[in-house]
């Protein structure tokens, strides 16, 4: 009788650890995920279908993480995180594909529980980053949709210590990279990000052009028309 009421307690101690996880070793073990499958901002998906275990660690261990908006940097970082690892989750899960947008419901059907919430990936990138933190137009420059025409997913985990620095250098890193910001001569083309989220850019009454001056070293004139060239779906993946 002491036996099996001894094994009930510690069957109920694990599954209560196995439910609440630390922040802290979901963004240790998130690093060490990217740092093994990203590099030049593609990932390696044929490796991680091989052996998916680090990514499955990962997705169970967010399942009991929580994270509140009080700790602004922290619930960022989580969620950004959080969409990137799901993002690859999704695509390994479908591997081989040449797209995203070959997986049936990508964006906006599948759903995956993280952060104790059944969720898809609209779900993170409109009612808990956009919409919590309309001020934050970064976000698009850090959330990696799997597709050649994201601005490149980085092989690190994004940290809360180290959050805004690492928002900001990516940023400058897309709007100064002439395949993302395409200039011929008077003619400049942007990516379909900037007419998706027009709103997310032009707040105050500042125009898209003073959005992308705001991180260009060599500034596009004031008077620049642009255009949007046509967004490549095409995988990120290591070839």
């Amino acid at each position: 009788m002491r036996y099996a009421i001894l094994m009930f307690v510690v069957i109920l101690f694990s599954t209560q650890v196995g439910r609440s996880q630390s922040p802290s070793d979901f963004f240790a073990k998130a690093d060490s995920f990217f740092k093994t499958y990203v590099k030049d901002g593609r990932v390696d998906y044929r490796a991680i279908k091989e052996n998916p275990a680090q990514l499955n660690t990962l997705v169970e261990i967010s399942k009991g993480i929580s994270v509140t908006k009080d700790n602004a940097a922290e619930y960022k970082a989580f969620w950004i995180n959080g969409y990137n690892l799901l993002v690859i989750k999704s695509i390994v899960e479908n591997y081989p594909v040449k797209s995203p947008l070959e997986v049936s419901g990508f964006f906006d059907e599948a759903k995956c529980n993280i952060g104790g919430k059944d969720i898809t990936l609209n779900d993170i990138e409109n009612k808990l980053l956009r919409k919590n933190f309309p001020s934050e137009p970064r976000f698009h420059f850090v959330l990696v949709c799997a597709g050649l025409g994201c601005p490149p997913i980085i092989d690190e985990a994004y940290m809360p210590k180290t959050l805004d620095a690492q928002l900001e250098a990516q940023t400058k890193l897309a709007l100064n990279n002439p395949n993302f910001i395409k200039i011929n001569k008077n003619k400049v083309q942007i990516s379909q990000i900037f007419e998706w989220y027009n709103e997310d850019f032009t707040k105050n009454g500042q125009t898209l052009v003073d959005f992308i001056n705001t991180y260009r070293i060599n500034k596009l004139p004031e008077n620049t028309e642009t255009s949007f060239y046509t967004y490549d779906w095409t995988l990120n993946e290591i070839e």
